[in-house]
């Protein structure tokens, strides 16, 4: 579990980075930059370390297609495009909304049982985070401007559920078919990469090279994504993919907008509220009625 809230913590710093960057580069242009050079970064060591990897059956093709459209490459375009106008404290309370979509898929897709003690978890870590998100609502009294953000959040939850697809398709790949994590993805980021730029290169303004290589915000985030997003946090939730369930583990990102909060606290001197830490204790409880089900399941491992 702690790997779970190490890789969370994680996740939750990659909203504040994005943010920052989708105000210096158009944001498409930015998520085919990084995503090939995580790609390239990530097949270099595969290369040298891990040749025997590298393979794939013609059977398997779809699935790693599955994983350069759903995986990164619509779930990142549209995040960032929607990041434009929302918060990352938005984006990530938003993102809760991903262990109802992912149980959805799972059930029908990978047979996977939701049972009462399952929707149970889930409905009291939803109604959990009601008064944060409600806190957290973008209001303003301009209509076009309201209009913008309502676009924005549609844009983000069909990129949600394009991430829930992906991982379906991750876990398929790397449990039933014997990929390495690394190894797909790898594929996902240089596919995705290539689709994000061809996207670009007719949708955006390229930048100025000179502006960017020597933009060290930009710099900075590039490289702490990469590093953290891409490299780090994606290949640990692969790793996870053999110990937990795709619903528990999209469960688990409750404590994404949480330590979110808290890096607030720490770093910007902004209050606790008492909803955050009833949020907590909450999210706490429907977490382990939730992962005592997977358990008797046999979905999750216990270790």
């Amino acid at each position: 579990m702690l790997l779970i809230l190490s890789m969370y913590a994680l996740f939750a710093s990659t909203f504040i980075l994005g943010r920052e960057v989708v105000s210096i580069v158009p944001p498409i242009f930015f998520i085919g930059i990084r995503m090939l050079l995580a790609g390239s970064m990530l097949f270099t060591y595969i290369w040298s370390v891990h040749r025997e990897q590298i393979k794939c059956k013609r059977a398997e093709l779809p699935w790693f297609l599955g994983i350069v459209f759903f995986h990164i490459y619509a779930a990142y375009v549209l995040e960032y495009i929607s990041l434009q106008y929302l918060t990352g404290a938005k984006v990530s309370l938003l993102y809760n909304l991903s262990p109802f979509i992912t149980g959805l898929l799972a059930y029908f897709l990978m047979k996977e049982k939701m049972t009462f003690q399952r929707w149970l978890g889930l409905a009291i870590g939803f109604f959990a985070f009601l008064p944060l998100l409600i806190n957290q609502y973008i209001t303003t009294s301009n209509p076009l401007v309201e209009q913008t953000f309502e676009y924005a959040e549609i844009i983000l939850l069909i990129s949600i559920t394009s991430s829930c697809i992906g991982w379906i398709f991750m876990k398929k790949l790397t449990h039933y078919h014997d990929h390495s994590y690394l190894f797909v993805n790898t594929v996902g980021m240089l596919g995705g990469g290539v689709l994000a730029l061809a996207t670009s290169w007719y949708t955006e303004q390229w930048p100025c090279i000179h502006d960017i290589v020597y933009n060290l915000p930009f710099i900075r985030g590039l490289f702490g994504l990469i590093i953290i997003g891409n490299i780090i946090c994606y290949n640990l939730y692969g790793y996870l993919l053999h110990r937990y369930s795709t619903t528990f583990l999209s469960f688990c990102g409750f404590f994404t907008p949480l330590f979110a909060a808290l890096f607030g606290w720490i770093w910007l001197g902004e209050t606790i509220e008492l909803s955050f830490i009833v949020t907590v204790l909450l999210v706490t409880v429907g977490l382990y009625i939730f992962y005592k089900e997977d358990l008797k399941l046999g979905y999750s491992i216990k270790k």
